[in-house]
């Protein structure tokens, strides 16, 4: 046994000294790869033209004799203590790093010298496998023999990220500091040296605390090395920092490069990783215009704004706009001035208030009813359970009640309270909550009686959303706000195509859209609005209690918009409904969107029956109808009504209808 142990000791050695030659040969003989100088991750509209952003690679180069030497042994001190010891690879760190992972059963520590990150910077992708650390190791040897370590930690320090679209010592200095890296004392360099482990947790924009506390551990580092005094250090310690000012980008963009950045991260992590690296190319939905439009209409329609006691302008808003037969996010804007707040309302829940009424009266369809049944408008009460009280809804205005039966096509139209109720409760509020969860609502709904009314919370963005198949003909969509992402050298690694599938029937969400379309025209909640748009258009308003949330949904066949407006804290009262205050916003967004295209409406599907009724009955009209009282209205086919009116005739005339054809009647596919 002792012999067979000696052959394989044997055989380990003559492996290992071959391996070792050969590492030698490559490492002084292979010639290192071009540096990988990666461009600044770039962002296209749906055009392809260039969005500014500031998530560029922003690098001013210094040279070795420009950089401090302090500020480099503090870099030294907390990235790499042994960097001048060790040639490239510290064993004695990785066997550390290693012993830390397995008594912490997870990575506490890495073994990486500042070599290695040069190496993995300038010639890898950022991904971190273990497949990819033999190459690593080679590159880092190269590097150790083809530069000297003053080379190597210039290059590192010219190179590493540092947040907020810094790259390189230089920038960083200016962004966090306002000045040159020349010109930073010690403790404003031992304070950036604690930045580039993990940007997120030690900017000290973020989180001052902690930037703080690492900088105190970094001076403690470089006392014990011997690079700097106790005294020193204590006085780096208690110097006053003043930061710079952070100043966000002012680009009209960024509300929706946050929301695509934010989408990239909860779906892809590691591609998003890939972002601040460089070197790949977002494609996007943006529609550069309606972007633009979108920002001015929102400014210029929101009330003058009175700052709140963090400073921030109230009331604040927010639009989206979408392609509804596609899903692609087309604008984006979550508030006043990204300067002032970064907070992206587009994406906040907010009571809804009255939009969220179609869901309710399409659940109605769908259960039998027709826009020519009609409800009593009057005062009722609802016991609620688990309490002694009851609930009362009422209308806005100054009559609560109508005291008179509306049909469902004049309710919606001028969003009756009572007559949502009243329907919400016959149909059972879970019938209301299953349409909007089919089209699209995914936030929290519960199933309540005032949920007709909008008393559950949704954001713009899924409001819209749940919209778009009212516009497409019954089919939901998925909010996509990026369409393909490509790396350095042009290949697609991420590519996305619209997902839409059939939740309603077309035919139903097209009689819908009809009774939307009288809300912009005279008698609905946005009167007034139809005539600015000048096009075939529907929407509903919104308004939660207490005047906290004002809304406007609206669209045309091609493009659909959501509009909030409201303050930060909901409680706060506007003073204004959705149709005085979010809908204006939205007819000017539109109306300059849509400027010389096409003035199309919405096909009528197959399954759409057109008749005539009469308007006091809800039935055919008989020979004694008055003609004023005739009217036509649309049906899902099988619904249409089949009696003929009484109201106006001393005798019954239905036997008649068994003799004579329909009056009136078409179905138009």
């Amino acid at each position: 046994m002792s012999k067979f142990f000696r052959r394989l000791f044997t055989l380990f050695v003559i492996t290992m000294f071959v391996a070792f030659i050969a590492v030698a040969l490559y490492v002084y003989l292979v010639p290192l790869p071009t540096p990988n100088h990666p461009q600044p991750t770039r962002f296209l509209d749906q055009g392809g033209n260039e969005i500014p952003t500031v998530f560029s690679q922003n690098r001013i180069h210094l040279t070795q004799e420009e950089i401090p030497l302090y500020l480099c042994d503090a870099f030294i001190a907390i990235e790499d203590y042994r960097f001048r010891q060790h040639f490239g690879l510290d064993l004695h760190g990785i066997l550390r790093a290693l012993w830390k992972n397995l008594r912490a059963g997870r990575i506490v520590e890495g073994g990486s010298t500042i070599s290695q990150q040069l190496a993995k910077n300038l010639f890898l992708t950022p991904e971190r496998t273990l497949s990819r650390k033999i190459p690593e190791m080679l590159l880092t040897l190269q590097l150790e023999i083809n530069y000297t370590k003053e080379e190597i930690l210039n290059m590192y320090l010219n190179q590493i990220y540092f947040g907020h679209g810094a790259y390189g010592l230089e920038r960083a200095s200016a962004v966090f500091f306002g000045k040159s890296a020349r010109e930073l004392t010690l403790a404003e360099g031992a304070l950036l040296a604690g930045v580039p482990r993990a940007p997120a947790r030690y900017s000290p924009f973020l989180n001052y605390d902690a930037a703080i506390s690492r900088q105190h551990l970094i001076l403690e580092r470089m006392v014990e090395l011997g690079y700097i005094s106790p005294g020193q250090a204590a006085a780096a310690r208690e110097e006053e920092i003043s930061l710079g000012e952070q100043d966000p980008p002012a680009a009209p963009y960024q509300y929706f490069i946050d929301y695509a950045i934010r989408e990239l991260q909860e779906n892809y992590p590691r591609l998003a990783q890939r972002l601040k690296s460089g070197g790949l190319t977002v494609h996007t939905t943006l529609v550069r215009k309606y972007q633009e439009i979108a920002e001015e209409a929102l400014r210029a329609g929101l009330p003058p704004g009175t700052p709140d006691e963090e400073g921030i302008n109230q009331p604040q808003g927010a639009l989206v706009a979408m392609d509804p037969s596609t899903g692609h996010i087309q604008a984006l804007v979550g508030g006043r001035k990204y300067q002032e707040t970064q907070f992206n309302r587009a994406t906040a829940l907010r009571q809804p208030g009255s939009a969220f009424k179609p869901f309710v009266y399409l659940a109605a369809l769908k259960n039998g009813y027709t826009l020519t049944d009609t409800i009593m408008c009057q005062e009722v009460e609802f016991p609620i359970p688990g309490s002694q009280d009851v609930y009362r809804p009422t209308d806005y205005g100054a009559q609560p009640y109508h005291n008179r039966p509306l049909t469902l096509r004049e309710a919606l139209t001028i969003s009756d309270n009572v007559v949502a109720t009243i329907l919400n409760y016959n149909l059972g509020p879970a019938e209301g909550i299953k349409c909007a969860r089919r089209l699209g609502i995914e936030s929290t709904l519960k199933p309540y009686l005032s949920s007709a009314l909008g008393t559950s919370e949704v954001t713009p963005l899924e409001l819209t959303r749940a919209f778009c198949p009212l516009a497409n003909g019954g089919r939901r969509v998925e909010p996509m706000a990026i369409s393909k992402i490509t790396d350095a050298q042009g290949r697609t690694i991420l590519e996305k195509k619209p997902h839409l599938r059939q939740v309603v029937d077309p035919a139903a969400a097209y009689i819908i859209t009809d009774v939307l379309k009288g809300v912009l025209e005279p008698g609905g909640t946005a009167a007034g609005m139809g005539w600015r748009l000048n096009r075939p258009a529907a929407g509903k308003t919104g308004t939660s209690q207490d005047y906290g949330n004002a809304w406007f949904i609206g669209y045309t066949p091609h493009l659909i918009a959501g509009v909030w407006v409201g303050n930060d804290k909901s409680a706060t009262s506007l003073g204004h409904t959705g149709g005085s205050l979010a809908a204006p916003i939205w007819a000017d967004f539109m109306h300059r969107a849509l400027m010389g295209s096409p003035k199309s409406d919405f096909p009528r599907p197959q399954g759409v029956v057109e008749a005539e009724i009469c308007s006091q009955s809800g039935l055919r009209p008989g020979w004694w109808c008055p003609k004023d009282e005739i009217r036509r209205e649309l049906f899902i086919a099988g619904t249409e009504p089949r009696e003929y009116c009484n109201s106006h005739s001393p005798f019954n005339w239905n036997w008649w209808k068994r003799l004579s054809p329909a009056q009136g009647e078409t179905n138009i596919p």
